[in-house]
């Protein structure tokens, strides 16, 4: 059965039991709350490496991971996404295998990396919400 990426963008946000509200949010927003997710808890974790809570680190590097994979991973649609699609999903791989590295090591360098690497996408999406929100909606299927 196939099922829209806003549809599994907002499964993935309320199976992750992230903050925030989904209902009403548009396909666009919720992949932005999970950019803003993971940067959080990035974030958290490199402040939990400064304090020695390796429980806490843990814990918010775990949450970093099951959002890239279970939600922005699961938002791309290689089919219609082509070569983009098949980038950003090697990127959140390789953010992800960093992520593991960094709580395996403690290494806050390798958080900062996943930092330096998501950003700039997700400043990208956000900055596309305008056009997106412009759009016309796609027109109705007659007949059938």
């Amino acid at each position: 059965m196939f099922t829209s990426p806003s549809a599994r963008a907002a499964s993935a946000y309320r199976t992750l039991s992230l903050q925030g509200h989904t209902d009403g949010a548009s396909p666009h927003q919720l992949v932005s709350m999970l950019f803003d997710a993971v940067l959080v808890s990035v974030g958290g974790a490199r402040v939990a490496i400064g304090r020695r809570d390796v429980p806490g680190k843990g814990e918010q590097i775990g949450k970093a991971v099951r959002i890239l994979d279970e939600g922005l991973k699961a938002t791309l649609n290689p089919q219609s996404g082509g070569e983009l699609a098949v980038n950003l999903r090697n990127l959140y791989d390789y953010c992800i295998s960093r992520l593991t590295y960094a709580n395996l090591h403690n290494d806050d360098e390798a958080l900062a990396e996943v930092v330096k690497l998501i950003e700039p996408v997700a400043q990208g999406w956000k900055s596309i919400g305008p056009e997106v929100a412009a759009m016309p909606a796609a027109p109705v299927l007659q007949g059938a």
